[in-house]
């Protein structure tokens, strides 16, 4: 008998003990279901168009010009301090020459315009949507100094869109966005052809245009 009741002594403290570690699992379990989770901090730039600029550069063996477009865009997204997306729209009809004469400037500025490179009567603008902001891990032969990040987006242009990527340093200080990027554009991927044969010799311009990109935002 005595035997008896120590066996049932011993079950029964097994039995507390199983009971007391199933109810502080269900409260871990159930403190773990009722966590907080914080939402991300989300924050709208808007492009400060008199900072902005797109300025580019063109060249063949015998010349070289340069010149800018303006620059506009007011969806910009922050997200934990990140810039994650954004849609930037250049006016075609916004380029400018920095290299020659004004009495000059002209005829060179209508020959862009013309279809014979952005064809400004069909389409009037080129837009380059973000599609996603990665850390810059690596030196990139004629990045900007101090670049930081690896952009991807979409560039549409004559009617045609193609991904491009390139570095770009980009910082977010209090209520600011900066950014700033140098690097090259096939002009011949969206069906930019013109004197685009090296067979014209002098004649001949370059498929590659060399761009320089200045951002800065301003937190809405």
């Amino acid at each position: 008998m005595k035997r008896m009741t120590v066996v049932l002594a011993l079950f029964a403290g097994l039995l507390l003990t199983s009971c007391e570690k199933s109810e502080d699992i269900a409260l871990t379990g159930a403190a773990s279901a009722t966590a907080v989770v914080e939402p991300p901090v989300q924050h709208s730039y808007t492009l400060n168009t008199e900072q902005s600029v797109v300025e580019w550069k063109g060249a063949g063996p015998a010349a070289a010009h340069t010149g800018s477009f303006a620059m506009n865009g007011t969806n910009l997204e922050v997200v934990n301090g990140k810039l994650k997306s954004g849609t930037f729209v250049i006016p075609i009809a916004s380029i400018q020459n920095f290299d020659l004469p004004d009495e000059v400037k002209p005829i060179l500025l209508d020959h862009l315009k013309s279809p014979d490179f952005f064809h400004m009567a069909l389409y009037p603008e080129a837009v380059f949507t973000i599609q996603r902001v990665t850390p810059l891990t690596r030196e990139v032969a004629g990045a900007v100094a101090g670049a930081n990040k690896w952009v991807t987006g979409d560039f549409m242009m004559l009617g045609q869109t193609h991904q491009i990527s390139f570095p770009a340093r980009i910082d977010l200080r209090g209520n600011n966005l900066s950014a700033e990027a140098t690097f090259k554009l096939d002009r011949t991927r969206w069906g930019m052809t013109y004197a685009a044969d090296p067979a014209l010799g002098e004649h001949h311009i370059y498929p590659e245009i060399e761009i320089h990109l200045r951002l800065s935002g301003n937190r809405r």
